[in-house]
C-alpha cells in the first residue's frame, strides 16, 4: 500500500484551469472506468492495486461533479462480461466496492450524493447488494448528484431484459402494442426517469463503447482520452466538459 500512495503523490495533478461555461455543463456524465490495469503493469504493481487507485480517481471526479453542479454521474465499474476475468480479480474487486462504499458514505451524504446503482446487482455477493441498498435508503431523498454505479451491466442485457418485461406487459393487457415507442421502451430501462447521457467519457486508448448505456447513448457525445483511469484528473474532466462545450448539438436537426 505505501508503494501504491507514494505513486499517487508522484502522480498527482493539482493544475484545474481549465475555463468553462458554467451555463452549459453536461445534466449526465457516464464514464468508462478503464486502464487501471494497464497503469498497474506500467509500475510493476498488481493489477489489485491498479483497482485501488482507480477508486482514488472516482473520489475525486465524483466531488468535481457534484461541485461543477452535473446532476447524474454513471461509472462502469463492473461489467457482465467482467466474470469472465480471473476469480481472484473479481474478489478483490467486490471487496473494494463494499470498502467505497463504507468508507465513502459519510462524506458522500454530507455532500447530498444520491448513491444509487443499475445493473443486474442480484448476482452480487450479498454483502454487496446489502451495501448497495443501504447506501441507496440512506440518500435517496438527498438533491445533490446522483451517483449511479454500473454494475453486472450490460447494454444488450438491459434492451432483452426489458423486452422481456414488455412482452409480459403485453400478455397481461397492460399496454397495448401501439402504444410502444421509444418513450415507453425508455420507462423499462435501468436508467428510467434519468436523462440520457450528454457526454461520455473513456481514458486508456480504447475507442468503443463495451456494451455501455447503448440505447441512452444514441445522441451522446464522446470523448475519448489514451490516459488510464487512475491519472484521469479534474483537470482531463474539465477539458472532456470544455471540448463538450464546443460542439453543436442538433440531434438530427438542421440548426
Amino acid at each position: 500500500m505505501k508503494k501504491l500512495f507514494a505513486f499517487l503523490k508522484k502522480d498527482k495533478n493539482t493544475d484545474n484551469n481549465v475555463d468553462l461555461d458554467m451555463s452549459r455543463v453536461p445534466t449526465h456524465i457516464a464514464i468508462i472506468m478503464d486502464g487501471n490495469g494497464r497503469w498497474a503493469k506500467e509500475r510493476n504493481l498488481p493489477r489489485a492495486l491498479g483497482h485501488r487507485a482507480g477508486v482514488e480517481t472516482i473520489r475525486r471526479i465524483v466531488k468535481e461533479c457534484n461541485k461543477l453542479g452535473v446532476k447524474y454521474l454513471t461509472l462502469y465499474a463492473f461489467s457482465t462480461e467482467n466474470w469472465n476475468r480471473p476469480l481472484e480479480e473479481v474478489d478483490a474487486l467486490m471487496k473494494l466496492l463494499v470498502e467505497y462504499l463504507k468508507n465513502e458514505f459519510e462524506e458522500l451524504n454530507a455532500n447530498d450524493v444520491v448513491i444509487n446503482s443499475i445493473g443486474n446487482i442480484s448476482k452480487l455477493p450479498q454483502i454487496c447488494r446489502t451495501e448497495l441498498n443501504c447506501a441507496y435508503e440512506k440518500t435517496k431523498n438527498n438533491k445533490g448528484l446522483i451517483l449511479n454505479l454500473a454494475l453486472n451491466y450490460g447494454g444488450r442485457n438491459e434492451i432483452v431484459e426489458a423486452v422481456k418485461e414488455i412482452s409480459l406487459d403485453l400478455m397481461n393487457k397492460k399496454i397495448s402494442k401501439d402504444e410502444i415507442t421509444e418513450d415507453l421502451f425508455s420507462k423499462y430501462m435501468y436508467t428510467k426517469e434519468m436523462p440520457d447521457p450528454d457526454l461520455i467519457i473513456r481514458p486508456s486508448g480504447e475507442l468503443r463503447l463495451s456494451n455501455f448505456l447503448l440505447w441512452q447513448s444514441a445522441y451522446s457525445e464522446f470523448w475519448f482520452s489514451d490516459i488510464n483511469w487512475p491519472d484521469f484528473h479534474e483537470k482531463q474532466l474539465r477539458t472532456a466538459i470544455a471540448d463538450y462545450q464546443k460542439r453543436d448539438r442538433r440531434f438530427g436537426k438542421v440548426k
